[in-house]
């Protein structure tokens, strides 16, 4: 299985944008260009649009914007809210604070990573989900919390998984 999941994520990895994307990405950094302190808001603009941040077209922006490449990855990879990785459509949290674990997010965990089949790089060998631990979220009186594509669940139990799941195709 782990196989799979790594064979996966490579071709997710090789993936290039097409070009109806990399036309989008040249409509944010046309209309950012020669903006001082641009370069954040169209990392997370083109993050929107293409679902992560490729090597192409952090290279695409550097030359768009006139700023150094090894600045835009030094962006990139300083701030965790951008990523280079390929994410699946959907993006399953699980929370593992304090309350959360007391309250058996450890077990939650192993049944989001059951039902969703994400590999032990996060990500489904179907591309469909993206499985990350966070921290507390703030709903400590509702532990354990799962999200998916933001959406909390509250007081989840590991049997209960594979229902919440199949609401995201």
């Amino acid at each position: 299985m782990a196989q799979a999941a790594v064979g996966t994520v490579s071709n997710l990895q090789s993936r290039e944008p097409g070009p109806e994307v990399l036309e989008k990405v040249d409509k944010v950094i046309e209309a950012y260009r020669g903006k001082e302190g641009a370069l954040i808001p169209v990392l997370h603009e083109v993050q929107q649009i293409a679902g992560y941040l490729p090597r192409c077209v952090l290279r695409r922006i550097a030359r768009g914007l006139a700023v150094p490449e090894s600045e835009v990855y030094g962006v990139v990879t300083f701030y965790s809210l951008f990523t280079m990785t390929p994410a699946g459509r959907h993006k399953i949290g699980v929370c593992m604070g304090t309350a959360c674990y007391v309250k058996g997010a450890a077990a939650l965990l192993e049944a989001v990573r059951s039902a969703s089949g994400a590999g032990a790089d996060g990500i489904s060998h179907d591309g469909r989900f993206s499985l990350e631990v966070t921290r507390c979220v703030g709903a400590c009186g509702l532990a354990p919390v799962l999200s998916v594509d933001g959406e909390i669940y509250s007081r989840v139990e590991p049997e209960a998984v594979p229902a919440i799941l199949e609401r995201y195709p």
